[in-house]
């Protein structure tokens, strides 16, 4: 098994907020049913919130599922809430955006089931890589999350001086 190490910093809405940020990159086999054993150090990262349960969806700007804490989930749906749903664009993105949208658990034995819908949007074959993206989950596609770390390679300095540069911040929004 291949693991890549990410460390990442989320700062908190309030003081009284835990901190949720996934660290690492794992590669798993999923079943003909699409179940994946979570990786034991996600399964671990998991515990304090897996109660809850999660949302999955298909990614906006790759082919790979996310997969939301459910309290990750509410909060964002509580920012999309108050975007004007009279405005065109913004319904159209509401839409598109929560296109295919599941909740899921991780079962008793720790698998999570991807639904068939989404494993095809996100072309899932057995191998699958789970990777960390700070306060979510992204389940790749083995080889296409290869393709996509190996294609952003080139790029990657001018990206990280953009977004990170000497202005740490300034850019993220």
């Amino acid at each position: 098994m291949v693991k890549r190490f990410i460390y990442l910093i989320r700062i908190p809405q309030n003081e009284d907020e835990p901190l949720i940020n996934f660290i690492g990159t794992y590669d798993c086999k999923a079943d003909s049913k699409g179940r994946f054993m979570m990786p034991a150090a996600i399964k671990k990262q998991l515990a304090p919130i897996m109660q809850e349960g999660f949302v999955i969806k298909r990614a906006v700007f790759q082919p790979c599922l996310e997969l939301y804490p459910m309290k990750e989930w509410n909060e964002l749906m509580g920012r999309m809430n108050k975007l004007n749903r009279f405005n065109k664009k913004n319904n159209d993105f509401i839409r598109r955006f929560t296109a295919g949208v599941k909740t899921v658990e991780v079962d008793s034995n720790g698998r999570l089931l991807i639904p068939r819908d989404l494993i095809s949007v996100a072309g899932i074959t057995k191998d699958v890589t789970v990777s960390s993206a700070i306060n979510i989950i992204e389940i790749w596609d083995k080889q296409k999350y290869e393709e996509a770390i190996d294609d952003a390679t080139d790029d990657f300095a001018d990206l990280a001086e953009e977004v990170m540069g000497s202005d740490a911040g300034e850019s993220i929004s």
